[in-house]
């Protein structure tokens, strides 16, 4: 069924499993594009550039800067992430929906900026849940696993603001909430609003008397 597109925003702290949870959805559901950030840190272990990021050197993303590419861009533990302005429109004119993996700062930006879509907070369970789950993933050394500890406990309140909150307690069970918010998105009276009105022109039109 026709609707217009629209852009699902998954935020939370590090280590939540935002990026996870994102992945496993886009391989769940159809029309569903993934918006790839920009950033200046390098790839880890097996990214690979333009999959899970755009990997830009300090002058490139100047340059995104100030051509306007991006629509909202952050300084995040020294180096900058951007989510891109062509490609998010470009998907939801087409009636694709849009997903963007960012974190709290920038999903503040984007809300503020596009006040229609649909926002996902990822909880985890525990602040103890969190240490350990970032110490699993051996990606940071200790001060920096103890700077997004700082970090996840100041964004973790931000929870209020968004539409939707996910506790990412069992993987399965949360993949399956993520999926059924987005394809609930899809039946809210906006997205389909053009749909509707071409059902009500075969009654008569949108001005057509009640009988």
């Amino acid at each position: 069924m026709a609707h217009s597109g629209n852009l699902i925003i998954v935020s939370g702290p590090s280590g939540a499993g935002k990026s996870v949870l994102s992945s496993s959805v886009l391989q769940l559901v159809p029309e569903l594009r993934f918006s790839v950030s920009y950033t200046t840190r390098p790839p880890r272990g097996m990214e690979r550039n333009g999959v899970e990021y755009y990997f830009v050197d300090q002058a490139g993303f100047e340059e995104l800067i100030q051509s306007g590419e991006l629509l909202e861009y952050a300084l995040v533990y020294g180096n900058y992430y951007g989510t891109p302005r062509r490609f998010i429109q470009e998907g939801l004119a087409r009636g694709e929906d849009v997903l963007v993996d960012i974190d709290v700062q920038g999903a503040q930006t984007v809300r503020q900026r596009c006040p229609d879509a649909v926002s996902i907070f990822i909880m985890p369970p525990s602040y103890q849940e969190l240490r350990e789950r970032l110490e699993c993933r051996k990606l940071d050394k200790d001060y920096v696993i103890e700077q997004r500890l700082r970090i996840a406990g100041q964004e973790i309140r931000h929870y209020k603001y968004y539409d939707y909150l996910i506790i990412n307690r069992v993987l399965e069970e949360s993949i399956e909430e993520l999926k059924a918010i987005i394809l609930g998105s899809r039946c809210r009276r906006s997205s389909r609003s053009e749909y509707a009105k071409s059902i009500v022109s075969t009654f008569g039109g949108t001005d057509a008397e009640d009988p």
